[in-house]
């Protein structure tokens, strides 16, 4: 049982947002248990944002966007704007909450707006050792490790992944999380 509980965790955080019911006590309550009985797992997943790596130094000024989450499934924006002037696009996720990716783990995954659902199925069935995104899935344009509460990471893509004219969308394939984390992409002059 001791096992299942991110997992039960997660599908009550998404049954919540769903319902439109408040979920942040029964989940807190869940991660706080899952801590409590294993204590060295939850604290080896945390790494602080000041710890983590930063985005490529290489990242020239306008090619890169930083995007922040935190323990309810919110992106703090809706569109991510790619400049067709920049060779490499550097996306950086920071997790603002305190909950662990076990439980409230968020990602980036970009892909054509016509196979978000596909790369999302495929990337649930992967699992979290995947961070939710199928190994080789030549759909996905670009996406983050998984992060927990506190974590930051980045991913670099290069521009001409993108297709003026295309239709392109970001989002969270942990567990429920896609139907309302998510949002487009957009490749501008």
């Amino acid at each position: 049982m001791k096992l299942y509980l991110p997992l039960i965790a997660a599908a009550a955080l998404a049954l919540a947002a769903c319902g439109g019911e408040p979920a942040q006590p029964a989940a807190a309550s869940v991660a706080s248990e899952a801590a409590h009985e294993h204590p060295a797992s939850a604290a080896s997943e945390a790494v602080p944002a000041s710890e983590a790596a930063s985005a490529p130094a290489a990242a020239a000024e306008g090619c890169s966007q930083l995007v922040e989450t935190g323990d309810s499934m919110q992106y703090n924006t809706a569109e991510i704007s790619v400049p067709k002037g920049c060779t490499d696009f550097t996306v950086t996720l920071k997790h603002t909450g305190s909950m662990p990716k076990a439980s409230m783990g968020h990602n980036i995954v970009i892909t054509a707006e016509g196979d978000v659902n596909g790369v999302n199925n495929d990337g649930i069935g992967a699992g979290p050792d995947n961070d939710y995104v199928k190994p080789g899935d030549t759909r996905v344009i670009a996406h983050t490790k998984l992060i927990g509460g506190g974590e930051e990471t980045s991913v670099t893509f290069p521009v001409s992944k993108l297709a003026a004219g295309s239709s392109y969308k970001f989002f969270c394939t942990f567990p429920g999380h896609a139907g309302v984390m998510n949002g487009t992409v957009k490749l501008a002059d």
